[in-house]
């Protein structure tokens, strides 16, 4: 027991706090703090995940009582930064009224624990992963060693499924072996076919050339390096700062092809200390073939110069889908100096409506907004997005406001795409949505979470 526990120990144990437990109109944690907790935070604060703390037992939770109080009154916790005026979503992190007063009354009459009895019962979860027992989890095959200090190049790491039947998958994860050291992980599907790092060998890490990566950026074609700016393919999991692993609706799932490959896309941050990290990708197949498949797709836009000392300058891009679909969420990127985000989406008809308003983007909550209700979008619909960034000295996480800002990986540049996830008949894949038909059979994309 810690010095801090015995302290709060006495406290809880005097008559005082006794009789403020006893008082019927006063919040208990176990009756009245835990069930919001449960749904609302434990997700990440249990050991293992995002938060730096635990909020399973009321002794992990108890010294948190006023920050939490703080973190709720700002909404600064959880996580949530979509404008209430457009658009409904299901994954809805805003807490009600009703739970957001509980937590402060909690803990504005001392933090009492209550009767453990009336606790609801725990949730349970599978150990080390946020979705249920993964069917086969792929693993990077050896450690990246990560040095203490300096910039390291994305790596990527090819690394075979062995499928000799096609796969639906239904739960994906990826997760880092070492999250102190990880900043995101993409795992794209290199179907058969796909030349996309084609003469790498399995589980060797890969950096490509700043010149490789500029043309793909670009969507330039042939050259020396060419497997690495060539089509990615679909993701089937990501991790970054608040993301959650992917979860299809029953019905719906994500196509793995017989012989696909796993490329992971590592993204490693110095942090002062030197480590190893082994990532790994846990998969649950679906039991029954699907009638739709998810893709992600993204309206992107590699080609902007952010100005020194800007503070409101915009990007725009669009993407106009080729085959009906069904819109399921959307997920916004840009990087320090990302300002807001807006996604619109443009009818064959004429008919615009604004799907998504990130007022205040945070780069360290890469979230994810799932529609309440799925839309269905006929071919032909253009999907478009609107940023701006503050390249101002006012902007705290700037890393250079003198210096003129261009697209790149790493987090001092810049990026801006508008993923989003869409459902379609099982046999299209990207190719037929982003593409015209004439079109299809090579052509680059960007390469997903920079």
């Amino acid at each position: 027991m810690t010095a801090r526990t015995s302290v709060w120990c006495l406290i809880l144990g005097s008559p005082l706090m006794a009789a403020t437990t006893a008082n019927p109109t006063v919040p208990t944690f176990y009756k009245d703090v835990l069930p919001v907790i449960q749904q609302n935070c434990q997700g990440c604060h249990r050991p293992g995940e995002a938060a730096p703390m635990a909020f399973l037992t009321y002794e992990g939770t108890r010294p948190w009582a006023k920050a939490m109080k703080a973190a709720v009154l700002t909404k600064k916790m959880p996580p949530w930064f979509a404008d209430p005026h457009y658009g409904k979503f299901s994954n809805d992190r805003t807490l009600s009224a009703a739970d957001v007063n509980t937590i402060v009354a909690w803990a504005d009459n001392g933090a009492p624990a209550g009767d453990a009895s009336e606790a609801p019962r725990p949730v349970q979860y599978v150990e080390g992963w946020r979705i249920p027992q993964p069917d086969l989890v792929l693993q990077v095959p050896k450690p990246f060693h990560v040095p203490a200090e300096g910039t390291i190049a994305y790596q990527y790491v090819v690394v075979p499924t062995g499928f000799t039947e096609d796969k639906w998958v239904q739960f994906a994860e990826a997760r880092p072996g070492n999250p102190a050291l990880v900043h995101h992980i993409i795992a794209f599907i290199r179907e058969p076919g796909n030349p996309m790092l084609k003469d790498l060998p399995a589980g060797q890490f890969f950096a490509p050339t700043a010149e490789a990566a500029k043309r793909r950026r670009e969507g330039a074609k042939g050259g020396e390096d060419q497997d690495s700016n060539g089509f990615f393919g679909d993701m089937i999991a990501g991790y970054a700062p608040g993301t959650v692993p992917f979860v299809m609706r029953p019905g719906q799932a994500r196509l793995v092809k017989a012989g696909s490959d796993i490329v992971f896309q590592l993204h490693y941050t110095a942090t002062g200390k030197a480590g190893d990290d082994q990532s790994k990708l846990g998969l649950v197949f679906s039991k029954e073939a699907p009638k739709e498949r998810v893709l992600t797709l993204g309206a992107d836009n590699w080609k902007f110069a952010i100005p020194p000392g800007d503070a409101n300058y915009r990007v725009d891009s669009k993407l106009k889908l080729q085959e009906d679909s069904t819109l399921l969420s959307l997920i916004p990127h840009m990087h320090f100096r990302g300002k807001d985000f807006e996604y619109r989406v443009v009818y064959p008809d004429g008919r615009r409506e604004t799907l998504l308003s990130v007022p205040h983007y945070n780069f360290n909550w890469q979230l994810t907004y799932d529609l309440a209700e799925p839309r269905f979008l006929p071919k032909g619909t253009v999907i478009e997005c609107t940023a701006h960034y503050d390249n101002s000295p006012n902007n705290p996480f700037n890393p250079d406001p003198g210096k003129t800002v261009y697209p790149g990986e790493q987090t001092w540049e810049e990026m801006m795409i508008g993923f989003f996830d869409v459902a379609a008949p099982p046999q299209v894949g990207q190719m037929d949505l982003m593409m015209p038909k004439k079109e299809k059979g090579g052509g680059a994309q960007s390469g997903g979470v920079q």
